[in-house]
């Protein structure tokens, strides 16, 4: 039951950044070019994150899920660091919990 909710809250907040990200309003694309990444980097960002989602929904591909959903936190945590924008570490630090989550009760 706990994995199922887990992984149910881990394939919804990937998929919701993803989409946040794919889309990329005019903020979230400044943010991403501000960070130094080319213009359209929130597009890539997005489609990984989704490419998350749906790999972690997938019971066969769920590990291959988790471990590309930890690079691409840990790419944005130390990207955030780097910055010096530290409030975005608290939503990283939920998305890793859930990656963490799911992991052990897989």
């Amino acid at each position: 039951m706990l994995y199922t909710i887990l992984t149910s809250l881990v394939v919804v907040g990937f998929a919701g950044a993803g989409l946040f990200n794919a889309i990329g309003l005019a903020g979230q694309r400044q943010n991403f070019v501000r960070w130094g990444f080319p213009p359209w980097w929130h597009l890539l960002t997005g489609l990984l994150e989704l490419a998350t989602a749906v790999l972690v929904a997938l019971p066969a591909f769920q590990t291959t899920g988790l471990i590309v959903g930890a690079i691409i936190m840990a790419a944005a945590a130390a990207t955030v660091v780097n910055c010096r924008e530290f409030s975005h570490l608290c939503p990283i630090g939920v998305f890793v919990i859930g990656l963490v989550g799911v992991g052990l009760t897989y």
